[in-house]
């Protein structure tokens, strides 16, 4: 089973993400994450799955998306090179002694802080899957008092489309 990053161009229209969403679960898919935006197209949006599956499988839920009616383009963005990436904002336990440290790990990992207060901080994180687990990982000594992740919004490399 292999991960697949799939853009899906759709009509800006009531219900075309539950429509596209009950597709995935009713052929069992789990969608491990899903971003939705206004794209360069007036009225239309930008849906960005990631998922798991062969190259079979991941094909037939391709056809199967075409046969909604506000499905305009699909396409697995995991066959070309892409760039992908996620934001997370991290509310972190952080008494004044332990700001240092946790600033030594914001800082390694090229994210900021967006927010202090009395005993927390909020931190953001951007930039692909792995990197945000990695700085999730490293924050949990301190505790992390709220998470929030947006999911992987993806696009692919130079003049390809």
């Amino acid at each position: 089973m292999k991960r697949h990053t799939i853009s899906i161009l759709v009509n800006n229209q009531p219900g075309v993400l539950q429509r596209v969403a009950g597709l995935f679960g009713r052929r069992g898919f789990n969608i491990e994450s899903i971003t939705v935006g206004t794209s360069e197209e007036p009225g239309l949006s930008r849906m960005v799955i990631v998922t798991t599956g062969d190259e079979k499988t991941i094909e037939q839920v391709g056809k199967q998306l075409y046969k909604l009616i506000d499905v305009i383009k699909v396409v697995d963005l995991s066959l070309s090179p892409m760039v992908a990436r996620e934001l997370a904002l991290i509310k972190v336990h952080a008494e004044p002694a332990a700001r240092p440290e946790i600033l030594g790990v914001v800082e390694t990992f090229r994210a900021s802080v967006v927010d202090i207060g009395a005993s927390t901080m909020i931190v953001q994180a951007v930039g692909d899957t792995e990197k945000i687990d990695a700085i999730i990982e490293l924050l949990k000594p301190y505790g992390i008092r709220e998470l929030s992740r947006t999911g992987v919004t993806a696009m692919t490399r130079g003049s390809m489309k």
